[in-house]
């Protein structure tokens, strides 16, 4: 039985899935990022059970097919930032449709009016916090940075940060209060903030 799962974002959200599934002793086949396959159908009482745990720890059984989609996209673009290996040839729109066997523009439509931001808007989003994070881990400089995160120069990301957070890189640095968000919820931070 295929379980789609809101707010899964990292390898850490895995194995917090992966012990509320072994403490409700719920078999597994595998778990990925956003899904959970078990070896047998679970019952609703099970279903129930799982769904009240994971909302306890910020996560959400997904049932509505539209959003089941918007999680994998949010999934897919959250994993290709964290790789760090963007090209500054990368094309949202080509890994979108090529990833989801699906047109771009129903992807994007459908993203768009689910998540109130556009697929590029949320895009640029997750790329400023990593942006924010490799700053802060201070194992790489700029040019290292925009290299990482398929800008097409230093003075682009800087621009981008810049309209994004307010802030220079440089200044966010320096700064005292270096706010980062969780992936899962950038794009309540970016609504909230117009």
């Amino acid at each position: 039985m295929k379980i789609s799962i809101k707010n899964m974002v990292c390898n850490r959200c895995i194995a917090a899935v992966e012990s509320i599934l072994e403490e409700l002793n719920i078999d597994i086949n595998q778990i990925t990022l956003g899904e959970v396959e078990t070896k047998n159908e679970i019952s609703d009482k099970e279903l129930q059970a799982l769904s009240l745990k994971l909302k306890s720890t910020g996560f959400e059984i997904l049932e509505d097919s539209s959003k089941k989609q918007i999680e994998k996209i949010k999934t897919l673009i959250i994993q290709i930032i964290s790789e760090e290996d963007l090209g500054d040839d990368f094309i949202l729109s080509e890994f979108l449709s090529s990833e989801l066997h699906k047109d771009y523009s129903s992807i994007s439509k459908l993203f768009s009016q689910n998540e109130n931001v556009t697929l590029e808007q949320y895009f640029i989003l997750q790329k400023i916090e990593k942006v924010k994070e490799l700053l802060l881990y201070k194992e790489f400089n700029l040019t290292e940075i925009s290299q990482k995160l398929g800008y097409k120069s230093v003075q682009h990301l800087s621009n981008q940060f810049k309209k994004i957070t307010g802030f220079s890189p440089t200044q966010f640095l320096n700064s005292k209060e270096k706010k980062r968000i969780a992936l899962d919820k950038v794009m309540f931070w970016k609504a909230e903030k117009h």
